[in-house]
This record gives structure tokens, C-alpha cells and sequence, in this order.
């Protein structure tokens, strides 16, 4: 039933993309039109020939049911701007990012491998592993800003590397970093929960009682938790396909990503086709080959119920930890909210910070500290609209549904700019794209969640009391499951609200987000890389509040029950 609801899912899914011209907010043979003669005002017999040569007049299975066909040909039409070919621009720009995320995943897997051994050997010798908190904050990261980081200090200021471009595999050394850092810092996460958990777990304290060497338990130890990764590793090198836009948008590397965005912000459709369809069969692949070995590792114990698992632990926090963070966001929207992030000075262009501008001022002269500011309340109100329009999402797909978990897996599996160059390419960027691109692969995790907790309820014994005295439906739902149910899923909303927050600033950084001059982190950033080396502080103190907010996260996280 798992693998039947995946595959509808995909199917689904590239239905979706075959009908993508008709979702466009304009129309096709328009736009294919004024592409081949900008000059020429198109008149109704030109676009009703090119709504004939592509077909549109056929209606929407038609239209489906021919490209699908040319599709599994290997014809995925021709771009609407250029008029060529697209399987000509994907080969060149596929074979780019698959290199780039090959060596991205070794990184991820090298990063996992430096963050968890010490905490490991010190499991080993029956010392506190303790938890991963670096690793935790450096998952926070979003990978255009690492990407920013390593721009300025290795290849602009020291000169080590080249800067952008794509001739040898010097120019994939800092985008695989900064690509497969934040990656590997999330399964060094996972890693570290499973190792935990194996280190606990009965049969190890039974297997060294018995004598068995250090070296054996070893092994049997990472074997347990490295089922738990592949499970992972999959979803993440998925993730990392998809995502890699953001990378390749900061490097100028020529991959599918850039080439995805370039066409999502020229609302090319053909060419957001190809790419999203790609990057889609290329995570239900990753996805699949992870599941795979994640069944291979467990062996047997999968099915003969042998698995065994450690008590649940408690997480702590120190308060003060806690707050830091958020006392240094909320002190920046205090300080900058009645400064006017607008006002344009091109006589204060890019001045340091200075007790009149404690921040700086950007290229156009607008106070730094001001954008940041009211950058926070943007950032944090779309967040917030999200989150709870996910937790609608989740409650409703989670109560109702008995099935799809498959689906939500793939969903799940999903990059969030995947979904926003689909959406851009159809409504065009801003950031109402940007929210229904987050919202669209958001609210699969906590459905799962509200699934999972619905289903326990209903199999309780007190539920079935209820229903033996007489209890309605109505009463059941109101009254025990939605109690149950919708604190849980409201704490997992929480913590992934500065997630969500994130992805919007990557949407804003890509421009398939908000857009100029709104004061939102990721537009400040991508407005600010111009003049990095002139005036690093225009790059510096929105990505310090960007790390505020990762760092405000992990630690909030850490101390949800």
C-alpha cells in the first residue's frame, strides 16, 4: 500500500507538470508570440495559429496525454523565450548537477563522520555521548549563506578558489561545501539519535556481558544506526538535487537548479517542465535506493519483529541559552522598527556603521538596521501565516486520512524550490509564490505526525469504551482525539516555524520570493553580494540574524516536549 500510494503520488505529481501551460497566469501562445517577435503586436489570428501548433485547443488530457507521450520519447517540447529544444539544454546542465551533488554528498557524508565519532567512541567507553548542538545550529544554516560566506572569505579575500563558473572541479569545491555542510550536519543529527539509541538499547548491555569484543559491538552498533541513515541519506541527496539552485545561483555554477530558476523567473514553462521533472524522478530514485538499503542493514529483524529499541530520553535546555538568541532578535526589531527602511540616499551609499546608521546603510543609502528590522516582522509574519495554515493542513489530512503515507513521503521528499519554480513559472515570482511553494511541502511532516497520533487514538482502549457506552462521532473527535492529537502536532509546527522562515529567505535570496524593495532577509542578501568586498556589512548583519534565528531555533526545539 506504501509503494502504491508513492507511485500515485508521482503520478499525480507529473500530471501536474505535463498540465503546467494551462496553469500559467498567461497564455502560452501569447507568450510563445511576443517571445519570437517582441516588436510586433501579436493580433488574434497569430495566437490562434500558435495555440494550434501547440495544441492547446485540444483541452487538458489531450494536451496531457501528448506530452507525457513526447516525454517518454525523449521530446520535452522547445522554450518559449529561445524557441530551442529544451532536451538540448538539460544534458549539459543535468551532467553539472549531478557532479555537483555527487561531491556534495561525499562532504555531507565526510561532515556526519567528523561530527558524530568523538560522541561514538565516547558511547563506546560507557561515557555520556552527549548531543549534537554544533551540528544541530549548523543544520539551521541555509546553504546560500554558507555559500555567501565562502564567496568572501575564500575566493574573493584569499583568491584559494575561483569564484564562479563551471571549467574543472576547482570550481565545485565551494559549492559542494556549502551544498553538502548543512546536509551532513542533518544526518549527523540523525546519526547521533540513532547512535544514541543502539548504545542504549538492551541487546548491547546483553552482548558486552557477554564478552564480546569492542570491535564486534562496534560494528553491530553503527549497522543499527546506519539503517536509520540510509533511510535518511536518500531524502537528503534528493533534497540536495533540488535545492542545489540556491548554490548554483550564488556560484554562477551552469547546472539544472540555475537553469530552473532562469526559466521560473521568465516564466519559460517548457524549460521549468524539464528541469522540475528531472529533479522529481531524480528524488523518487534517491528516495527509493535509500529505502532500499535502509531494509538491506536491518535484515530479517525488519520482519521478525527483533528490532529493540532504548527508553525514551528527556531533553533539556538551559534557559538561558534559550533566550539569547531571541532576546538579540527582538532587541534589533526594537531598535530598527521606527527607522524607515525606504527612504533613498544615494549621498549615504554603502557607509559604514556609525552611530547614525548603527548597521550601515546599502547600495541605494537606505538604513541597514532599519531593513533588518522591519526584514524580521516580513520574514516572521510570512512564517507565521504558514505555520498555520500547515497546521490546518495537517489536522484535516491527518485525521481524515487513513492512507497515503506514501504520498506525504514523497511530498516530504520534495525541496521547497522545486514546488517554487513550478509555482513562479505559472503565477510568477513574489510572495504569495513563495508562501504557496512552502506551504505545498510543509505540511507533510506534521500530517504524518497527526496521522500517526489519530491512528493510536483510535486504537485506544478508552476509545473503544467510548464507542460501547454510545458515544457519536462527534463527541469522540471533539472530545478525546482532537484533544490528543492537535497539542502535539502544534508543538511540531513551532519548531519547524524558523525552517519555514528560512525557506522563505532562500526564495527571496533565488528572487522567486518577495521581491524589491521589500526589507526580507534573503532579498537583502541577494541585493547586498554585489558589494560584499566593497562593504561586507551589507552581507554581515542579515546573515547574522539569519544565524540568530537558526541557533533561537535548535535551542527551542531542544526544549519541546
Amino acid at each position: 500500500m506504501r509503494l502504491l500510494g508513492r507511485l500515485c503520488a508521482l503520478l499525480g505529481l507529473t500530471a501536474v507538470i505535463g498540465l503546467l501551460p494551462l496553469m500559467s497566469g498567461r497564455d502560452p501562445a501569447l507568450a510563445v508570440l511576443r517571445a519570437r517577435s517582441a516588436d510586433r503586436e501579436p493580433d488574434a489570428e497569430a495566437i490562434a495559429s500558435v495555440r494550434r501548433e501547440l495544441g492547446l485547443d485540444a483541452g487538458p488530457f489531450e494536451l496531457l496525454g501528448r506530452w507525457f507521450w513526447r516525454a517518454v520519447h525523449g521530446d520535452l517540447g522547445a522554450s518559449w523565450v529561445s524557441g530551442e529544444p529544451v532536451t538540448g539544454q538539460l544534458g549539459p546542465a543535468i551532467a553539472v548537477s549531478l557532479t555537483l551533488t555527487a561531491l556534495a554528498a561525499l562532504v555531507a557524508v565526510l561532515v556526519m563522520t567528523l561530527l558524530v565519532t568523538r560522541p561514538f567512541v565516547r558511547g563506546l567507553r560507557g561515557s555520556s555521548a552527549g548531543r549534537a548542538g554544533f551540528a544541530a545550529v549548523l543544520a539551521a544554516l541555509p546553504e546560500f549563506l554558507i555559500g555567501s560566506v565562502l564567496l568572501l572569505v575564500f575566493a574573493v579575500r584569499l583568491g584559494w578558489l575561483p569564484t564562479s563558473g563551471w571549467r574543472d572541479l576547482s570550481y565545485a569545491v565551494l559549492p559542494a561545501i556549502a551544498l553538502g555542510t548543512p546536509a551532513g550536519a542533518i544526518l549527523a543529527v540523525v546519526a547521533g539519535d540513532a547512535l544514541r539509541d543502539a548504545l542504549a538499547a538492551p541487546w548491547r548491555r546483553s552482548w558486552t556481558g557477554a564478552g564480546f569484543r569492542v570491535r564486534t559491538i562496534a560494528l553491530a552498533v553503527v549497522r543499527r544506526a546506519g539503517s536509520v541513515v540510509t533511510g535518511q541519506l536518500g531524502i537528503v541527496v534528493a533534497g540536495m538535487f533540488g535545492s542545489a539552485a540556491t548554490v548554483e545561483v550564488v556560484f554562477g555554477v551552469p547546472g539544472l537548479g540555475r537553469l530552473a530558476v532562469d526559466a521560473a523567473l521568465a516564466q519559460d514553462v517548457p524549460v521549468v517542465q524539464a528541469c522540475v521533472l528531472v529533479i522529481l524522478l531524480v528524488g523518487a530514485a534517491a528516495g527509493a535506493l535509500g529505502a532500499m538499503a535502509q531494509r538491506l542493514l536491518l535484515g530479517p529483524a525488519l520482519t521478525d519483529g527483533a528490532l529493540e529499541s532504548s527508553a525514551p530520553r528527556e531533553i533539556t535546555s538551559g534557559r538561558l541559552s534559550l533566550l539569547l538568541p531571541l532576546v538579540a532578535v527582538v532587541a534589533v526589531v526594537l531598535w530598527g522598527i521606527w527607522r524607515d527602511p525606504f527612504t533613498v540616499d544615494l549621498a549615504a551609499r554603502l557607509l559604514p556603521p556609525s552611530g547614525a546608521h548603527p548597521m550601515g546603510t546599502d547600495a541605494l543609502g537606505r538604513d541597514l538596521l532599519a531593513r533588518v528590522a522591519h526584514g524580521a516582522l516580513h520574514t516572521a509574519a510570512l512564517a507565521a501565516g504558514v505555520t498555520a495554515l500547515v497546521v490546518v493542513i495537517a489536522l484535516l489530512v491527518g485525521i481524515a486520512g487513513r492512507r497515503g503515507s506514501g504520498a506525504a513521503d514523497l511530498v516530504n521528499a520534495l525541496p521547497t524550490v522545486v514546488v517554487a519554480l513550478a509555482v513562479a513559472a505559472t503565477a510568477g515570482p513574489g510572495w504569495t509564490s513563495a508562501v504557496v511553494a512552502v506551504a505545498a511541502v510543509a505540511w507533510a511532516p506534521p500530517a504524518a505526525h497527526a496521522r500517526s497520533l489519530a491512528l493510536e487514538q483510535r486504537g485506544s482502549a478508552h476509545l473503544t469504551a467510548a464507542r460501547a457506552l454510545g458515544a457519536s462521532t462527534r463527541h469522540i473527535m471533539f472530545r478525546h482525539v482532537l484533544p490528543a492529537v492537535v497539542p502535539p502536532v502544534l508543538r511540531n509546527a513551532f519548531v519547524r516555524l524558523p525552517a519555514i522562515a528560512l525557506a522563505l529567505a532562500s526564495l527571496g535570496y533565488l528572487g522567486l520570493g518577495a521581491q524589491p524593495p521589500e526589507p526580507e532577509w534573503g532579498v537583502l542578501l541577494a541585493e547586498g553580494m554585489p558589494n560584499v568586498e566593497r562593504a561586507p556589512w551589507v552581507v554581515a548583519f542579515p546573515a547574522a540574524a539569519l544565524v540568530l534565528l537558526g541557533v533561537g531555533a535548535v535551542v527551542a526545539a531542544a526544549r519541546m516536549r
